[in-house]
């Protein structure tokens, strides 16, 4: 063991080794323009690189993320060093550093990661615009101006004065970092090894000295003369404001660079061979230490850097030693390689820089956005940082994401007709909240008194005050000699009037608009009047509006021959939930009746037939059902079946829960799901101890006879076999079902470990955790079944592809399992539906 142990370790370094040079030759050139960009010292990049690599890789909390300076701070950088000064601008790093060690030991790391997407890339996409606007001036040969605005206006004039050489070797720069990665050949595939950012800066600097081409290079001055940082002066809310910009956009920059290597390494690499999963908190911590290190040795604001950190991963980096030996790389150059960095032109370093700053802007984080629907709050965010400041941008940014979701929210549209026979119709489209009284009420009044009216309610949530503006309109409109239908999205409707005041059956359950009632409660499953549909309620009339549709949802659901033909089998089966209370109510005339029968029996002592089993009677009258209600509309298709095969599309294995009915949550027939059920959904393992074959022969079956496309594993909520998992103990006896329950115990240790990734349903986090065991083990499951060699092989081939579903109960909500991971590192389950659910 111990020699295996020595082997990993010798391996380990000799890939960290590898890893850590190829970081240090993007991070040299990189450190350098960004300083040049900020306009601080040259030196004070080195510095940020050396100590983000050595301090923030040995204390940070994501092994493989390589931090130092960044582009998304250098706005906000050269804004303060214009303002303050250089030193100054260490000392306000040095406080943003503090500040971050205070939140990481409030463990707000996550919190940070809860603003909204758009925001986080507007801002980035507005740095980078920012920065290509001020390159654009050195890689014409000229100066760049204090802010964007006046960059664009000083535009014009640069390009009337251009300087022909820094152009040219801006231009080599540029076509060297666009064509490396797609060098041809052989030859191309050895050269691409070579970092493409140091390629171009290597060559444009050799150019420049072989063409003896005069133009302003690097000049690092003399070590002795590094400026430190002093104590801050100026406006105290000034400073304070400068502190939390580099704390926030430090922080934000960090964490999201965090979670994507997390990312990147789960996608890269097995599970045998992934470090430990990135501690949020612990990062920023290390963050915080970096910056308070780099600030006191006047160096620029350090934060994980994605480019860096994603080279780190694709060159082997094995631990956090690669970042650290980046940064002892760093000093090392800077100490012995200042003759040769003063070779570097600075046109080259901006037009790297500038190549940065346009790669900013994402395509891919701009179709994400418009996807859905915030690209309002992404290009407001772009605007704002790049005429305001990243401070004043995030804010705008946030305060227009907000009012569009009170936009959405508020939404409603109402309108009013007049049909024929003199009835008049109002459809009111989306919330009903406070915010749609008055213009409600206004068209409310426009009905006559006397005539019918139509109210169509099309949305998902009533608020008190909409609630109570209906129910008043409601009882004048009735008081006056008025009738009143009543209709939701569902289609189902309900009609009262002036003589049936007291048994309305309406208007919230129908239309499936949830709604907070008068004694703040309510909703489409709240409990109507007693005696059903057609009974009568001692309610008062204040709860009418409630019950007014009650009766229109009842009867929606109620069984009806003339109901749709996919239905017409669960029509039965809706009022299963009545058999318990139907046989109490019924146990004394079954007592009668048995013994009715003895009475009448014959006297030559033959025994009466003894009464059906209730079991029995169930299994004989559902079957009696399908035969007349079913197997008239499916003898044909299971006809066609019978003589060519079954061909399903997909192998689905799930719970034996007998809450699940998979063609009804699939909304599938006869030949098209292959199933496998069994206790919590489980799929053992190759080989596994105790393992159960029936299981991996149905995956044979399926994959390579049936050649199905893809293989579904679907969980639920309240699951039996999971509830059991959380609870068992070593001395529980070993009985059939504990020996199968084994096969879930990776889910349980999936659950507890940190090297993998949670699961969670999108939009809110598990309720409980036998939710969250049920999720996991979905997840874990899928793994399982990569281990098969027919499902291994059929990926490989592409051929197959593998899903997982989750389904609510209590919800009757189905939900995917979406790719990837999201900003919280886990892997999300969306929901499948809403769509048509909402207005």
């Amino acid at each position: 063991m111990r020699k295996g142990t020595r082997e990993e370790s010798r391996k380990d370094l000799s890939a960290d080794l590898s890893a850590s040079i190829a970081v240090f030759l993007i991070a040299l050139p990189l450190s350098l323009g960004i300083a040049l960009a900020t306009g601080a010292p040259l030196q004070a990049g080195l510095v940020a690189a050396a100590v983000g690599g050595i301090v923030a890789g040995r204390l940070g909390g994501a092994p493989l993320q390589v931090s130092g300076p960044a582009a998304g701070l250098t706005v906000v950088t050269a804004e303060l060093i214009q303002h303050y000064g250089w030193r100054t601008t260490c000392a306000i790093t040095v406080l943003a550093g503090c500040c971050q060690l205070g939140l990481a030991a409030l463990r707000t790391a996550r919190s940070a990661l809860m603003v909204s997407p758009a925001i986080v890339h507007g801002m980035l996409a507005g740095i980078g615009v920012t920065i290509a606007l001020a390159q654009l001036h050195i890689v014409l040969g000229g100066t760049p101006q204090s802010s964007a605005v006046a960059n664009v206006q000083g535009l014009p004039g640069q390009l009337a004065d251009l300087h022909p050489a820094a152009l040219g070797i801006s231009a080599l720069t540029v076509l060297i970092l666009l064509g490396w990665p797609r060098l041809p050949g052989r030859a191309g595939r050895a050269l691409r090894k070579v970092p493409a950012a140091l390629a171009a800066v290597a060559t444009a600097t050799a150019f420049a000295a072989l063409a003896g081409l005069t133009l302003p290079r690097v000049d690092l001055p003399s070590w002795r003369s590094h400026a430190l940082p002093e104590l801050p002066e100026g406006p105290v809310l000034g400073l304070i404001a400068a502190v939390l910009t580099i704390t926030l956009v430090g922080s934000v920059e960090s964490l999201l660079s965090a979670v994507a290597t997390d990312k990147l390494i789960a996608s890269e690499r097995g599970t045998a061979n992934r470090p430990p999963r990135a501690d949020l908190n612990r990062e920023l911590r290390g963050q915080g230490a970096a910056n308070i290190v780099s600030g006191a040795l006047g160096g620029l604001p350090i934060t994980g850097v994605a480019v860096r950190s994603v080279a780190n991963v694709k060159s082997g980096a094995a631990s956090r030693k690669s970042s650290m030996m980046h940064g002892f790389w760093v000093l090392l150059a800077a100490g012995l390689l200042v003759p040769v960095l003063d070779l570097i032109p600075l046109a080259a370093l901006a037009a790297l820089v500038m190549a940065v700053g346009v790669q900013m802007v994402s395509i891919t984080h701009l179709r994400s956005v418009t996807r859905h629907r915030e690209i309002l709050v992404y290009g407001t965010t772009i605007a704002a940082v790049v005429l305001g400041g990243v401070l004043e941008g995030v804010a705008i940014g946030i305060a227009v994401a907000v009012a569009l979701a009170l936009h959405r929210l508020a939404r409603t549209r109402i309108t009013v007709e007049q049909l024929d026979g003199g009835a008049h119709r109002v459809c009111a489209r989306g919330q009903l909240t406070f915010l749609a009284v008055p213009r409600l009420s206004r068209v409310l009044n426009q009905i006559p008194h006397d005539r019918h009216a139509v109210l169509e309610l099309d949305g998902s949530f009533m608020d008190h005050a909409a609630y109570e503006t209906l129910q008043d309109w409601q009882d004048s409109h009735l008081a006056h000699g008025g009738t009143l239908e009543v209709s939701g999205r569902s289609g189902a409707s309900a009609h009262a009037s002036e003589d049936d005041r007291s048994d309305r059956a309406g208007l919230l359950a129908g239309t499936g608009i949830g709604s907070e009632g008068p004694d703040g409660v309510g909703g489409p499953d709240g409990v109507g009047g007693a005696g059903g549909p057609g009974g009568r309620t001692d309610r008062s009339d204040r709860a009418g509006l409630a019950d007014l549709v009650q009766r229109a949802d009842r009867s929606r659901r109620s069984p009806q021959r003339g109901g749709h033909q996919c239905c017409r089998p669960w029509t039965p089966w809706q009022n299963h939930c009545d058999h318990r209370a139907a046989e109490s109510r019924t146990a004394a005339t079954a007592a009668e009746a048995a013994a009715a029968a003895a009475e009448t029996a014959e006297p030559s002592g033959i025994p009466a037939a003894a009464p059906r089993r209730r079991g029995a009677g169930q299994l004989a009258s559902g079957i009696g059902a399908f035969q007349r209600d079913t197997a008239p509309h499916v003898r044909d298709e299971l006809a066609r079946l019978a003589r060519e095969g079954q061909k399903p599309s997909q192998l689905f294995l799930t719970c034996a829960d007998s809450r699940l009915v998979t063609s009804m949550i699939t909304a599938s027939g006869p030949g098209d799901l292959f199933t496998v059920r069994n206790v919590g959904n489980l799929v053992p393992l190759p080989g596994a101890e105790s393992g159960d074959d029936s299981v991996a022969a149905a995956i044979e079956y399926a994959v390579d006879v049936l050649q199905v496309d893809s293989i579904t594993v679907c969980g639920h909520s309240g699951c039996g076999a999971m509830q059991a998992l959380l609870s068992s103990s070593p001395s529980t006896p070993m009985t059939p079902l504990r020996r199968w329950l084994r096969h879930g115990l990776p889910s349980l240790e999936r659950m507890a470990s940190r090297h993998h990734a949670w699961a969670r349903i999108s939009g809110r986090l598990p309720a409980d955790a036998v939710e969250q065991l049920c999720l996991t083990n979905v997840v874990q499951q899928l793994e399982h079944l990569k281990a098969h060699e027919a499902v291994a092989r059929r990926l490989a081939e592409g051929t197959l592809e593998l899903h997982g579903m989750y389904f609510h109960v209590g919800e009757a909500q189905a939900y995917l399992l979406s790719e990837g991971q999201d900003f919280y590192d886990c892997r999300v389950f969306d929901s499948v539906g809403q769509v048509g659910q909402h207005a």
